[in-house]
């Protein structure tokens, strides 16, 4: 057979994202915190970006008010570029709120950070206290080997074998040395397990009750599980004195490194306020913080004037003057579709703004898709790491969208209400005799809320409650 070349015609559709569109879902997607540090980034990689509070450089123009005078024009995502790039109404419209309303005053506030010390480690801690003990150096060799192996709960992570094995010392003198460091601040650390922990915590308190110590070290599952009758009948005692010790068991600490630990607190800042004023609410867009963003007047005028500069600039000029425009119609794009999301939310969850959680209605994202015309992955986007200030406290965004549940009149409650009911329901039993998970079920099912037992389970698990049998304390 003979190879031969040929020529097809065939007519095909396909999907292609515009470089607009592919920056407006990136952006969408981005909380607060991420979009600033994106903008950051492109503010330093873009000549012809510049923030409105930086002041401009020596050497290049001011423009003037009148070339810059403001000229507010309705925006649409869908605009075409013009060839020579004439975009500057945008510039204007970016800066103009049009339906949005936001803060624009400063606040100056001052960083909480700033007034607090950094804290001690634990391996800090407890290396200065073995520095005290005047170890001589193949001491100090193996006590820093032990306290690098301590985790952040204050256990140690190694057995002594190991690190025998690893620095090629006898065992005795690394029991010695485990021994030294278990007598250090916060009483319990360097120990194997919990039992080791309590005990070491006990002999620290100077505990003279055997009737404590063998509770730790033969019957921490009957503690766990409060099975105190099996405790007292095997330990030859009476209740009323194993409930004393437990009281006291329960004053140790199970995790003694813990106070030591540097993880810092996650701050919040909304992105979306939502404020009652007479029977209306009224949203708020949090752009304090945002760089207020304008293309450089110098290299706009360059372009446009078609001043004499070498092609292959004026090619990276003109790419880089429309990333910037693509950037500043992206995030005015962002702002607006938040804006209507959240306008959504609070037309369709208004008892909830009104009244509480108990009122929070089932929802779904193709709802607000259909009410604001957009896809339902949009609306997902949008929602994704978001939060919003409400009269009844801040919420993620996605925290509005939830299943159904049916009620036994033939409607339906949103499954955050009930998660709220089974809350307060625990929260007023009786610590003798708690709710099991069927008695749940059955006072939901009489207040018309039709749930199975092993959801009302599921919801006390996602709530961090434990069952009814480690809940009942006597």
């Amino acid at each position: 057979m003979a190879i031969e070349l040929q020529q097809n015609l065939r007519l095909q559709q396909q999907l292609v994202m515009t470089p607009q569109l592919q920056m407006a879902i990136k952006l969408l997607q981005l909380s607060k915190l991420e979009l600033i540090e994106m903008i950051q980034q492109e503010i330093e990689t873009n000549p012809t970006l510049e923030d409105e509070q930086e002041t401009p450089t020596d050497g290049e123009p001011e423009p003037s008010p009148a070339a810059e005078a403001p000229v507010t024009q309705e925006v649409s995502i869908n605009d075409k570029f013009d060839d020579y790039l004439d975009w500057h109404e945008y510039i204007d419209e970016y800066n103009s709120t049009g339906k949005i309303p936001f803060e624009t005053e400063k606040k100056d506030a001052p960083d909480l950070e700033a007034f607090t010390t950094n804290k001690t480690s634990l391996a800090d801690h407890l290396r200065w206290q073995l520095l005290m003990t005047q170890p001589s150096p193949e001491d100090e060799e193996i006590g820093s080997l032990i306290i690098g192996n301590i985790n952040k709960d204050g256990y140690l992570d190694i057995s002594a074998e190991d690190i025998a094995q690893t620095c090629h010392r006898p065992l005795d003198h690394i029991r010695q040395m485990v021994s030294l460091i278990q007598t250090f601040d916060p009483p319990g650390i360097c120990a194997a397990d919990l039992k080791e922990c309590l005990l070491l915590q006990a002999r620290f308190l100077a505990v003279e009750n055997p009737l404590i110590t063998d509770m730790i070290r033969y019957h921490l599952k009957d503690l766990e599980a409060k099975r105190y009758k099996v405790i007292a009948k095997c330990l030859g005692t009476d209740i009323e004195s194993v409930i004393a010790a437990v009281r006291f068991i329960q004053t140790l600490d199970p995790k003694p490194g813990d106070k030591f630990n540097d993880d810092q607190l996650i701050y919040i800042a909304p992105d979306v306020y939502v404020y009652k004023e007479g029977d209306d609410y009224l949203i708020f867009l949090d752009d304090e913080d945002m760089p207020k963003l304008h293309i450089n007047s110098y290299y706009k005028k360059a372009v446009r004037r078609g001043e004499k500069i070498p092609e292959e600039t004026r090619a990276y000029l003109k790419d880089r003057l429309r990333s910037a425009e693509w950037l500043i119609k992206s995030i005015y794009h962002r702002r607006k579709t938040i804006y209507n999301v959240m306008k959504s939310i609070v037309k369709f969850q208004r008892d909830f703004f009104d009244h509480g959680i108990n009122h929070l209605k089932p929802m779904v994202l193709r709802d607000v898709a259909e009410d604001i015309e957009m896809h339902e992955s949009t609306i997902s986007r949008v929602t994704n790491n978001k939060y919003a200030y409400t009269p009844q406290g801040i919420f993620e965004l996605k925290f509005f969208f939830n299943s159904s549940i049916n009620c036994s009149d033939g409607g339906t409650i949103a499954s955050a209400s009930v998660q709220e009911k089974i809350r307060k329901l625990i929260e007023n039993e009786s610590h003798k005799k708690p709710f099991s998970d069927k008695k749940l079920t059955e006072i939901l099912e009489s207040c018309n809320i039709h749930i199975a037992r092993r959801t009302v389970a599921k919801y006390r698990e996602m709530m961090g409650i434990l069952p009814s049998s480690k809940r009942k304390q006597f």
